[in-house]
């Protein structure tokens, strides 16, 4: 069989209500999470022992590591189907930064399950492969269905939500890491908030999402400009773009993503953008595309 190919899409979260950590360490959340249309490709083709090559703009950055979250979910299925660590050969091509909070790494795994699966002819539905992609973390389920839901729990409590119409948006990194344990210490150490969830809007019109969005926030967006400063200008620079209609970090930063009315719009701030900050990464794209 030759190699399989598929994109491992970025993860947004369009808002994010963190609450206060747990006795085990970890913070309950409530979370619409989208997916875009842009992200890292994972190859996967049969071979004589696992092994992991990375590539691509930010390959470097990365390295293929024993613990790379691919090969920890590979390995994990290889025990999960009793047959040791499968015999493939993965390539990533890195495109999307690191520490980015895009769920990457979550996603590059979520992506590597799905052609193993395929490559192996493992019978194994989607349900069976969620289990396996725990072991990369709570964001391992919810970017192994790659589609639009709402994430509670730990991020692990999911509801998908088919009414979300595709967002115009802009990604944009500064081309600095936020890593996020730092950043959830840094929440920790401050003022606390509910982990809520808020009732949907009243209709899911491009202009209806982004009022209600509005409304919404990430609570984790504070102690990540205290950390990182530069993720604060990367949303002044997001927010001065012409017809944006709302402008946020996702996750733990220190990507920020402007919406906007139009894919048009998109283009056009995503144009300007790249000119004024040539160091930045720069996407325009649609969240929540329905990844299959």
């Amino acid at each position: 069989m030759p190699a399989l190919t598929a994109l491992a899409p970025a993860k947004i979260n369009l808002f994010l209500h963190v609450g206060a950590v747990d006795a085990d360490g970890y913070h309950p959340l409530s979370s619409l999470v989208a997916f875009a249309d842009v992200g890292d490709r994972v190859s996967v083709e049969q071979a004589d022992c696992l092994s992991l090559t990375v590539n691509g703009p930010f390959g470097a950055g990365l390295g293929a590591t024993d613990d790379n979250l691919i090969l920890r979910a590979l390995r994990r299925l290889g025990d999960a189907c009793d047959i040791g660590a499968p015999k493939l050969k993965v390539t990533l091509n890195k495109r999307l930064p690191i520490a980015a909070g895009l769920g990457g790494g979550s996603s590059d795994a979520g992506a590597a399950l799905k052609l193993a699966r395929d490559v192996l002819a493992l019978d194994l539905d989607d349900h069976a492969l969620e289990a396996v992609a725990g072991v990369v973390g709570a964001d391992g389920p919810m970017c192994l269905r790659m589609r639009t839901a709402w994430a509670e729990g730990r991020g692990d409590v999911l509801t998908d939500e088919p009414r979300l119409a595709p967002l115009p948006a802009v990604l944009f990194n500064p081309g600095v890491p936020s890593p996020t344990g730092a950043v959830y210490r840094a929440y920790d150490a401050g003022p606390v908030r509910a982990a809520d969830r808020p009732s949907p809007p009243h209709e899911w019109s491009i202009g209806a999402v982004i009022d209600w969005l509005s409304a919404q926030r990430n609570d984790l967006e504070a102690p990540a400009l205290a950390l990182t400063p530069a993720i604060g200008a990367a949303l002044s620079a997001v927010a001065a773009t012409d017809q944006v209609a709302l402008t946020r970090m996702s996750g733990s930063g220190a990507t920020v993503f402007g919406l906007y009315p139009s894919d048009d719009a998109a283009q056009s701030a995503a144009r300007a953008l790249s000119a004024a900050h040539p160091e930045g990464w720069v996407k325009a794209t649609q969240l929540s595309v329905q990844q299959r």
